[in-house]
């Protein structure tokens, strides 16, 4: 049985993707990946493909599931929620512009076993220079230490509990939004979970590099927020 499931959704971001999956292929604990192909080009889709062939990880092709155009996130999370469930296991949601380390994985888990009744799990994000970045640049501080965050978790790298997976059925998660970290990190605190940060764990993140149109929202916030209105994309 596997210690975890991991998840990466996958929006084309060819290069960026493939050094995803080869971190978790290198994770020095057992898990189950499951990688879902969310309409990319056929570019990104021949990669996943070969990809598969050397590694070891499942690849699920969305458009053989729903006809529904990207992103289909509720899709992909009430699968690995199912999976999760049925092997009596945590979920890891891992996003295809993180690279993890090989002890990441095994970090999150020994986290989640050793705080009070934890809902959410989050690594924290730095760049190529080893600063804290999107999402969580507002801490300041460099520390090692876990925190109990009273912010929302992004899901760039973070356990979701198997507790509380058993609780609440994201069946029921909003059908017209596209992103639901916001709304899980509530849903776990609203139910008595305790969401960490944990400050210690570091990850590369290249942010927004499967969706480079969301850069625009720091440079260029006026047109971002005209496309986000009238394309009604990037609902959270």
């Amino acid at each position: 049985m596997p210690k975890t499931i991991v998840i990466t959704p996958v929006k084309d971001s060819p290069e960026t993707t493939l050094k995803t999956i080869e971190a978790v292929c290198q994770s020095d604990c057992p898990l189950e990946y499951i990688v879902f192909n969310d309409f990319s080009q056929q570019k990104t889709k021949n990669l996943l493909i070969e990809t598969q062939k050397k590694y070891n990880f499942s690849l699920v092709h969305l458009e053989e599931l729903t006809n529904t155009p990207s992103p289909n996130y509720k899709l992909v999370l009430q699968i690995a929620q199912k999976k999760a469930l049925e092997n009596k296991c945590h979920l890891i949601i891992l996003e295809s512009d993180v690279i993890v380390k090989p002890n990441t994985i095994r970090q999150l888990l020994q986290i989640t076993d050793t705080n009070i009744k934890p809902g959410l799990v989050g690594a924290i994000t730095v760049d190529a220079s080893g600063k804290y970045n999107f999402p969580y640049q507002y801490e300041k501080i460099k520390s090692t230490k876990t925190i109990d965050t009273p912010r929302s978790l992004s899901f760039s790298c973070t356990l979701l509990s198997y507790e509380f997976l058993k609780i609440y059925d994201f069946k029921h998660l909003a059908h017209n939004k596209d992103w639901f970290d916001v709304t899980i990190s509530r849903i776990a605190k609203k139910n008595g979970f305790h969401n960490y940060l944990a400050k210690g764990l570091e990850v590369l993140h290249q942010p927004h590099s499967s969706r480079p149109w969301k850069n625009l929202k720091y440079t260029n916030p006026i047109l971002y927020y005209f496309r986000k209105f009238i394309h009604k994309r990037d609902r959270i």
